[in-house]
């Protein structure tokens, strides 16, 4: 093979190498990787005046443990169901972290407003407690059953006397709020709406069992 036959293959690999890049160029990829985006939950009306009432009698550490979650919902993605028993998550949409360990912060903060105690204190900690916030059955999801669609919140809660190793009250909270806007954008608005109505009633549940037990509901209410 001689040395001219040698360079006109150099320049026709180098001619074919130019043209494919100058193709891509003018051709992008046209799948382009959907941007995720990113929530939190900041439930609105969290920085009010406390409650009062108990807080005459504030007294003992109060411990909050993480609440446990149904499975499914144990994820940072955003849940939502189009059927019964069927869970589904948004594609580009997602929360900071679970909605656990992100609900587990705001119930403290919702619990130390009503002045009950003297000290709320998330678990795990190794500080000793006199009472107890057990809570489980935690699920967050949009509803597409209907139009518009709804975010439902559930919690089981559990208050424990840990000095007479007894419960003083466990409640079921469900709450229902109306999407504004058929997306995942629409059903994080409804989830804080959702988170605040229940830290509401949560803190009203608790400061009512440590108030009067004829007024905290038992397990068997």
């Amino acid at each position: 093979m001689t040395v001219d036959h040698i360079g006109w293959r150099v320049r026709a690999l180098f001619f074919f190498f130019m043209a494919v890049v100058m193709t891509a160029c003018a051709f992008p990829a046209q799948t382009k990787q959907e941007i995720v985006h990113t929530f939190f939950l900041n439930p609105e009306g969290m920085e009010g005046p406390g409650r009062g009432g108990a807080g005459k009698r504030s007294t003992g550490v109060l411990l909050v443990n993480l609440p446990q979650t149904r499975a499914g919902f144990d994820t940072e993605r955003i849940a939502y169901l189009r059927r019964a028993h069927e869970v589904s998550y948004y594609a580009a949409g997602e929360w900071v972290d679970t909605p656990a360990r992100m609900l587990a912060p705001l119930l403290v903060r919702a619990f130390e407003r009503i002045g009950a105690w003297q000290t709320v204190v998330q678990m795990p900690s190794a500080v000793r407690g006199d009472y107890r916030i057990d809570s489980d059955d935690l699920t967050l999801g949009q509803e597409f059953f209907q139009y518009p669609s709804r975010v439902r919140l559930t919690l089981r809660a559990q208050l424990i006397d840990l000095r007479q190793h007894r419960p003083l009250g466990t409640k079921r909270f469900e709450v229902l709020e109306e999407a504004p806007s058929e997306d995942a954008y629409g059903g994080v608005l409804a989830a804080n709406r959702a988170v605040a109505r229940l830290l509401d009633e949560a803190a009203a549940w608790a400061a009512a069992c440590m108030e009067e037990a004829d007024r905290c509901p038992s397990p068997d209410d």
